[in-house]
């Protein structure tokens, strides 16, 4: 799919023409420049290899520096491949706005979530934990209770949801409304909530 990389600016609210608020959060969309042109006769298929935002000198290697400097632009922090352009369509070195989008778009908006680090089973998979807090219960209301049977199989299924590492996961918010575009400050606000932190990559596509 055609897209963008961008930037979770935010969220808002804005009042449609009956009144009734929404929220919204905004996006950065861009500029991207195009880094690469991957082609079917030396890479095995076709891409375009889009950069997004800055980096420093200091921090980008000899063969980054190499790879940027082919493309005619600055180092990039950020750089993702799309596979729905068509070829002839953009050029190496080419920059990319927020007017590939438009404001009659629905979009697909991937951005990766808050990492919350080792969390338990009510917070990490909404267990209700133990009922009531009488009856001899003692400290056993977050417990995951049985892992199974002890005679039989006598081990711990594959799969079985326990306390662990939470979030931090690449999440895709699907078919988002565009609800207005300002093509000159590459800024796209879409309708809802859109995962990860402000200030975090997301990959916008149509």
């Amino acid at each position: 799919m055609q897209g963008l990389i961008g930037k979770k600016v935010g969220m808002t609210s804005l009042f449609d023409e009956d009144g009734k608020n929404i929220p919204c959060t905004v996006l950065q969309a861009g500029p991207c420049v195009v880094t690469q042109i991957k082609t079917v006769e030396k890479d095995g298929y076709f891409a375009v290899q889009l950069g997004f935002d800055e980096k420093k000198e200091k921090h980008t290697t000899k063969a980054e520096h190499g790879h940027f400097k082919k493309a005619g632009t600055t180092p990039k922090r950020k750089v993702v491949e799309f596979t729905g352009f068509s070829e002839g369509q953009v050029k190496e070195g080419e920059v990319l706005t927020a007017e590939l989008f438009s404001p009659d778009n629905w979009v697909d908006v991937r951005g990766w979530s808050k990492g919350k680090g080792f969390q338990g089973v009510v917070k990490r998979h909404g267990f209700s934990g133990v009922g009531g807090s009488t009856h001899g219960q003692h400290n056993r209301g977050r417990a995951p209770g049985s892992l199974g049977a002890s005679s039989f199989p006598s081990r711990v299924f594959p799969g079985m949801k326990m306390a662990g590492q939470t979030g931090h996961g690449k999440i895709m918010a699907i078919s988002m409304e565009v609800v207005k575009l300002m093509a000159e400050e590459n800024i796209l606000i879409v309708k809802g909530s859109i995962p990860g932190p402000k200030n975090g990559y997301v990959i916008i596509t149509k």
